[in-house]
């Protein structure tokens, strides 16, 4: 059950949080903090996060930034530790400014309780675009108007406190995914997929609220590395186009991170929560593996300085996030005869295998669907169909239907074309409108037929 964050119940998790905070404060030589809200910069720089202690940052945040931050509880873990969700974008406005629909980034980290750098880098993000905001850094602006972000900051809480990998029973959680589940050679992964009270609210969030994300990030410390699908498999994904521009992008602008099939880049996994989200689900997915340099409470490098190149990948991934999919615009469509002739660009980076053209009566009844046409990525097409059965009408409207990606489970998208870029040649007979005179026409052949019979008679 997803339950909306309360002003009441945060102020007191906030105060525990900050007597534990405190607590540790007394016997560390830092300086304590002073009349500060959230923890000092001493604790948030180089102390990872407990339970407690993103309790009291996640609150704040809520509490001081409602325009541009919701906070849920998404779940429980097995030992009834909230799971925190922070949804973050400019909630001024339900739409981007030109009246389409948002993008979609959905974020987790701490899928295992003692990998911190993969949670602070978590943290980070979400960090960086909320302060990005109250600075007004227009970078950070213009993804929030545009871009909703889905942070799922700890997963594991259970297993951070007790600074280990698995959850309170023992399970791996990023192997109690439902996709291929058990099949691979691993341990703990529970008793059947979604056993576990993180991993099944985790895939309720997916399906029930960013069933169309645009973009999925799990975060994970071990080795440096960012992995995609497949972990089952060494073949490349269905999407391996779209895969290779992002980690080509990367490598000549930003990092020299490794961008690998997990299954090669890694070791063989099944059951984890990135396959799951493509192979379920459709997303483009990332594992973000930062490496394990890091000590049981922390760091002595500035957590800011010591992920900064990783913040930086990330902040490439959420800013072009419109083009991770195919986005088909269709610049032509000339009917003649029995054939349809079309010219559809594709200006995202992923390619579609099954796009066709549809066409609609007024009232929106399909009367024709055309054959099936792939586009590449980044490319485009000049495809023939065959028109025989298509009989326009006046008031009839086009579009195009197409699957964001090529991987089976991406989302389906239908989209209009614009009436400009079709033209309809005479002489034929499946481009002919079916007889519909206007009333205006009717009228005036009334009116000259009356007027040639008294000359006539004159």
């Amino acid at each position: 059950m997803i339950v909306a964050y309360d002003p009441f119940i945060g102020a007191m998790r906030r105060l525990v949080a900050a007597l534990v905070v405190a607590s540790m404060l007394a016997v560390s030589s830092s300086p304590a903090a002073s009349a500060q809200v959230g923890q000092p910069d001493i604790v948030q720089e180089h102390w990872y996060h407990s339970y407690a202690t993103l309790t009291l940052d996640v609150n704040a945040w809520a509490d001081s930034y409602p325009q541009i931050v919701n906070l849920l509880v998404v779940g429980q873990t097995e030992l009834g530790r909230n799971l925190w969700m922070l949804q973050i974008s400019d909630w001024s406005r339900d739409t981007k400014p030109d009246g389409t629909a948002k993008e979609v980034v959905y974020i987790d980290g701490g899928h295992h309780g003692n990998e911190h750098l993969g949670t602070e880098l978590a943290f980070l993000v979400a960090e960086h675009y909320i302060e990005g905001w109250v600075a007004e850094d227009q970078e950070v602006i213009d993804v929030l108007r545009t871009t909703e972000l889905h942070i799922l900051i700890m997963l594991n809480a259970d297993g951070n406190d007790f600074d280990t990998r698995w959850n309170v029973n023992q399970v791996d959680l990023n192997r109690n995914y439902d996709h291929y589940w058990n099949t691979c050679p691993t341990t703990q992964p529970g008793s059947s997929a979604f056993s576990e009270s993180e991993t099944l609210a985790n895939s309720i969030y997916m399906n029930e609220v960013v069933p169309h994300a645009d973009l999925y990030i799990t975060m994970h410390t071990g080795v440096w590395i960012m992995l995609y699908p497949w972990g089952k498999w060494p073949e490349q994904p269905s999407d391996w186009e779209l895969f290779h521009f992002i980690r080509d992008d990367v490598h000549a602008n930003i990092s020299d991170i490794p961008i690998r099939n997990a299954n090669q880049g890694l070791y063989p996994n099944c059951g984890t929560s990135r396959d799951y989200g493509y192979g379920v689900m459709g997303y483009p997915t990332f594992t973000f593996e930062t490496d394990d340099e890091q000590f049981l409470l922390g760091t002595v490098e500035a957590l800011s300085d010591r992920l900064g190149e990783e913040l930086d990948v990330m902040r490439y991934l959420i800013q072009d996030v419109w083009y991770w999919r195919a986005r088909l615009v269709v610049e032509s469509i000339e009917v003649m005869g029995n054939d349809v002739d079309a010219h559809v660009v594709n200006l995202g980076r992923a390619s579609t295998s099954n796009a066709s053209l549809r066409y609609m009566d007024p009232n929106g009844e399909l009367l024709w669907n055309s054959s099936l046409f792939g586009v590449n990525a980044t490319n485009e097409t000049k495809v023939t169909l065959d028109g025989g059965s298509l009989s326009l009408v006046e008031g009839g409207t086009w579009s195009i239907y197409y699957q964001k990606r090529v991987v089976d489970a991406s989302m389906w998208v239908e989209e209009a074309v614009n009436e400009s870029v079709v033209e309809s040649k005479s002489g034929a007979s499946g481009s002919n409108f079916l007889p519909s005179p206007s009333v205006f026409l009717s009228i005036m052949c009334i009116f000259f037929a009356s007027f040639g019979s008294r000359k006539n008679e004159v």
